[in-house]
């Protein structure tokens, strides 16, 4: 029996993206003579690498309505073409019947295939997620959580006690402690020190599009002896900048034009504790940094709590849909 699944709507491949930590998908159409001679391989591949919530083989018939959607949004404009996601993000592309490169690239990633699914049943009850990252909200149509493009090393977060927290908390894939029915004495979260304001520098390794940021903010509940100054906040007022070479002061911050500026109600916060922002993609075109300004919080009290933050968007750079074509046969064929 054949695992590998066919793909029928974006709705679908969004699902199993999530689901997964690796995707391979076969774009292809049924007139496609290259598609139809590397099909064997491919199934060969599948059969030997799927692997349930780990590993996942996928064909994509670009003839359907349905279908042309995923292609337009992965900017497939030949057949066959092969994408590598892994914890849903873009990672290697291959176009046309190219058995031996295709065989390459998912060599490389058969040792990570294996250990996951060794580990799989630990990893699973202890994430609750079988190490998949963790979303406080679903994802926009078309687009992935492109965390993982982040330069870690280049992260900076000022007015946080970097003594207690850490920038990469934010960042962190499993869920947030505070949403486990067991507590946890680990701090995964950041607070603002000072006061309720928060600088985020945030660094890519390559390019990127966003259209969406997911805060995520679980501020305790107030109890009947707490002082509600010393009891943090959920942001209210975030300022973006995009393509800064550094981070910003707070004067500077205060001064400059943002990007765009937002407003968190308190009707925009879901039952997880996170707020899907929608950007105004025309301007997240080609980011190369984004600094993330909280400048003030929900409340009248002193500090801040962010418990995670996920970028969603695109990698690289996409083309335009245009007339899909096939490779590998001559013209007039």
């Amino acid at each position: 029996m054949s695992k590998t699944v066919e793909i029928q709507s974006p709705e679908q491949f969004s699902e199993v993206l999530s689901k997964s930590r690796i995707v391979v998908a076969d774009f292809y159409a049924n007139w496609c003579g290259p598609c139809k001679s590397i099909a064997p391989f491919y199934e060969q591949l599948s059969q030997q690498l799927s692997r349930p919530n780990i590993a996942t083989f996928t064909k994509i018939n670009t003839e359907g309505d349905r279908a042309k959607e995923i292609a337009k949004a992965y900017a497939v404009t030949s057949l066959p073409t092969f994408i590598i996601f892994r914890d849903g993000n873009k990672v290697e592309q291959v176009k046309g019947a190219d058995p031996n490169r295709l065989k390459s690239i998912l060599e490389k990633l058969a040792n990570e295939i294996e250990t996951a699914g060794e580990a799989g049943s630990s990893s699973s009850s202890s994430s609750g997620n079988g190490g998949m990252t963790w979303l406080g909200a679903d994802l926009p149509r078309g687009y992935s959580d492109i965390s993982d493009i982040i330069d870690i090393r280049g992260l900076e977060l000022l007015n946080a006690d970097s003594n207690e927290f850490s920038v990469r908390t934010l960042f962190n894939k499993p869920k947030p402690s505070s949403l486990e029915k067991s507590s946890s004495e680990n701090k995964d979260w950041v607070e603002s020190d000072t006061d309720e304001q928060l600088l985020l520098f945030t660094p890519f390794n390559s390019a990127v599009k966003l259209h969406t940021i997911q805060i995520t903010s679980l501020p305790p509940q107030a109890g009947e002896d707490d002082d509600e100054d010393e009891i943090p906040m959920r942001p209210k007022t975030i300022k973006l900048f995009t393509n800064r070479p550094h981070n910003l002061g707070f004067d500077e911050a205060d001064d400059i034009q943002p990007t765009q500026e937002i407003e968190i109600g308190e009707d925009d916060w879901n039952e997880k504790g996170t707020a899907s922002i929608s950007l105004r993609f025309v301007r997240f075109q080609n980011i190369t940094s984004l600094v993330l300004f909280v400048v003030d919080g929900d409340g009248d009290g002193e500090k801040v709590r962010l418990d995670r933050v996920r970028l969603i968007g695109e990698s690289g750079e996409k083309r335009e849909m245009g007339k899909l074509e096939k490779i590998g046969d001559e013209p007039g064929e």
